[in-house]
């Protein structure tokens, strides 16, 4: 259980932190409004992933008996997380331009995050297979990755929107930048991961 607890908690700071469509509503409406309206829209994904979470692992059900299949979804997956990992890598800092926002509310991070085609490409290739794997281990495993995932993919957001509210000057910090750079080593090492579970289902391995 450790082990995918540690997965929800890497892939969920990671995609708290990662400077994306949601991240930037989440800052901007911080920085134009007040903490708790950046906070709002950091509670957007706990609205519109469920639908999205449902599909995929329904579709990887199916798929359970295609081992090439899986394999393949998992090599996509490992890729997806590298370059994830190497862009956290090369992070030097975030910039946001709040100079054309205007007032937004819950609904506008909703529908951010209902168009923006990351959450779809996450959960197909990444987040879908390892609750599925987990759940086919024990149920309590899967729980406890959607649980630490969300906790840390909330809770990241709604410190950012509380620290930027504070002080700006966090996005180009240091221990912003050093804290996405461990992230990064840490996603490429579970993309080796997921591409070794990919070739073992392709029987490369």
């Amino acid at each position: 259980m450790i082990s995918f607890i540690t997965m929800g908690i890497v892939l969920g700071l990671s995609a708290g932190l990662s400077p994306g469509p949601l991240f930037a509503l989440v800052i901007s409406e911080t920085l134009s409004h007040h903490i708790g309206a950046g906070t709002r829209v950091a509670l957007a994904p706990l609205l519109t992933d469920l639908p999205v979470i449902i599909l995929t692992v329904f579709i990887l059900s199916r798929l359970s008996g295609f081992h090439s299949i899986l394999g393949m979804i998992s090599l996509v997956g490992g890729a997806v997380i590298f370059l994830m990992g190497l862009q956290s890598l090369r992070f030097r800092g975030a910039e946001v331009d709040t100079s054309q926002v205007q007032q937004r509310s819950l609904s506008k991070g909703i529908l951010v995050n209902i168009l923006s085609p990351h959450p779809y490409l996450f959960w197909f290739s990444v987040g879908a297979p390892t609750l599925t794997r987990a759940f086919n281990e024990k149920a309590l495993f899967a729980i406890a990755f959607i649980l630490s995932f969300y906790m840390f993919l909330i809770g990241s957001k709604i410190s950012l929107a509380i620290l930027v509210g504070k002080s700006k000057k966090l996005l180009t910090g240091s221990v912003y930048i050093y804290t996405m750079r461990f992230l990064g080593l840490l996603l490429i090492l579970f993309s080796l991961i997921l591409v070794k579970d990919g070739l073992k289902l392709l029987n490369v391995l």
